[in-house]
Formats: structure tokens, C-alpha cells, sequence
């Protein structure tokens, strides 16, 4: 059991042909995902590294038998080729890609509501479940095979805070990137439920940032269902002056419940073990697991 993804996933990649398509494809194939093919509409019948190209992903999920999707299509058409993955099927879409506008995401975001699949991103690393599929854009070797759970807002976050992990003698069930943008297709509260349920996770790293509402929703949410599994958590951001955009495009404290202090006073009330450092992140683990 693994969460979202796993060897058995057959994924695809929209944007495949592309420079980033392409670098991320050849890393994700060399990793041992499975990569069933890529879509670059008028480029179908074509095959590249060795896959073959789609016109369409609906072509992609009939032919191919697709059920996950990784999107590196440049940011003005990543909210339809969204909705096309939505339309053909595609259980889990994950979106890398930068710069989506927020009026497009908005409709891509209500045009998936109600349909059975899970949208991670955009403006992530992607997922990984380790030594069976790497979906995303992280460095494979940092993820080692475990049994601790990891949701981040912050890219090179989840990357620190895996290695820290590992560093600690624990391993990785499945890690989820789930983007810095305002709009985004999964909240640190559905990631942390999905690592909650998963029978094969023992512990979660819950890290995020300042700006919005997820981490406090997360630990309030953790909070109610009695604590079944033990948080550790980072709030990146400390420093960060109101008002000023960090990074992320959903980075900026706009009321007193954004700032990292009040989400970390608001965390630790809610039983989780807080850490001021990612540095941290590993040793707090392997205590708090016993």
C-alpha cells in the first residue's frame, strides 16, 4: 500500500516532447517509473525515449491504459490539459508547472469538483513513493524506502526533509509536493489524511509556510482525530515581513493567523512536535516514533 503512486501506476506525460517533458521524463524512466507514453498534440504515432507520443490523452488512457498524469505544459495551456486529463479519465493529475493564472486555475479547479481523481499542484515537486515511481522533478536518490510520510508546501523543503529522515535510520513511504500556489488541487489536510490512512506510514512531516490557512486546518483536523500518527512540524518563513510575496505565489502573510509563529503556536497546541529548523526534522522523528 503506497499513496497515490506506486510501481503499478502507468503514467504519462503531457508537455512529453518539450525540454522539461523530456529532461524529467528520461529521470523519472531512469528511476524505474512507469512510463507509458507522453502527449504533444500533433506529434501522435511519433514514439521519443523509446515511448509513445499521443495526440491526446484520452488516445493515451485507451491505448496505454493511463492513469497518471505528470504535466509540464507551459503555463498559459496547463489548466486545460488539467481539464483534458480530467475529461479523459486520469485518476491522479499532478502539475508542475509555474505560473498558471489564478483565473485559470479557479475554472480548472471547479471543473474538476465532483470527478473522482486527485490534482496535485501546481507549482510542485510532484510525488514519490520510493524504489516504485517518482512523479515529479525531486532527486530520487535523496528518497529512501521507510515508513514516514512526507507533505510539503516547499519543493526543496521536501528534499531536506527526507534526507533528514533518512539520516535519523528511517526511510520514506510516500512523499507529496503539493505546490506553493494560492489555488492548488490538494490542502495539506487531504495529503496528511491520505498518509493517516495509509496502513504502511507510521509517522508524517507536515511542512509549510507562511500565507493561508492549510497548516492550521492540518493540525486542527489531527487534532480531532485523536493524534493516531505523529506530526512533525516546520513552517518555513519565520523571518518573512507582512505583506511581502516569498517564493510561492501563495507566500505572504496576510492577517495574523499567516505569520510561521502564530501556525507553529497553533500546531503545537494541536499535539504536533513543532521543530524551528529542518534541520531538526530527522532526530524529532525518530524520537517522537520511539
Amino acid at each position: 500500500m503506497s499513496v497515490l503512486v506506486n510501481k503499478d501506476s502507468k503514467i504519462i506525460v503531457q508537455g512529453f516532447t518539450g525540454t522539461e517533458g523530456t529532461f524529467h521524463a528520461s529521470q523519472m524512466i531512469e528511476y524505474g517509473s512507469n512510463v507509458v507514453g507522453g502527449v504533444t498534440p500533433g506529434k501522435g504515432g511519433q514514439t521519443h525515449l523509446d515511448r509513445p507520443v499521443f495526440n491526446t490523452v484520452k488516445d493515451a488512457v485507451d491505448q496505454a491504459g493511463a492513469n497518471v498524469s505528470i504535466i509540464f505544459v507551459p503555463p498559459a495551456f496547463a489548466a486545460d490539459a488539467i481539464m483534458e486529463a480530467a475529461d479523459a479519465g486520469i485518476k491522479v493529475i499532478i502539475t508542475i508547472t509555474e505560473g498558471i493564472p489564478v483565473k485559470d486555475m479557479i475554472t480548472a479547479k471547479e471543473y474538476i469538483s465532483g470527478k473522482d481523481l486527485t490534482l496535485i499542484g501546481p507549482n510542485c515537486p510532484g510525488v514519490i513513493t520510493p524504489g516504485e515511481a517518482k512523479v515529479g522533478i525531486m532527486p530520487g536518490f535523496v528518497f529512501k524506502t521507510g515508513r514516514i510520510g512526507i507533505v510539503s508546501k516547499s519543493g526543496t523543503l521536501t528534499y531536506e526533509a527526507a534526507d533528514q529522515v533518512v539520516k535519523a535510520g528511517l526511510g520514506i513511504s510516500t512523499a507529496i509536493g503539493i505546490g506553493g500556489d494560492p489555488i492548488i488541487g490538494t490542502s495539506t489536510k487531504q495529503a496528511v489524511e491520505m498518509l493517516m490512512n495509509d496502513p504502511e506510514t507510521d509517522g508524517i512531516v507536515m511542512i509549510g509556510e507562511i500565507g493561508g490557512n492549510y497548516e492550521a486546518e492540518a493540525a486542527q483536523w489531527i487534532k480531532a482525530q485523536g493524534n493516531p500518527k505523529p506530526v512533525v512540524g516546520f513552517i518555513a518563513g519565520q523571518t518573512a515581513p507582512k505583506g511581502k510575496r516569498m517564493g510561492h505565489a501563495g507566500a505572504i502573510i496576510g492577517g495574523a493567523d499567516d505569520t510561521a509563529e502564530a501556525k507553529m503556536k497553533i500546531m503545537a497546541e494541536c499535539g504536533l512536535h513543532v521543530v524551528n529548523s529542518p534541520a531538526d526534522i530527522g532526530e524529532t522523528m525518530a524520537k517522537a516514533i520511539g
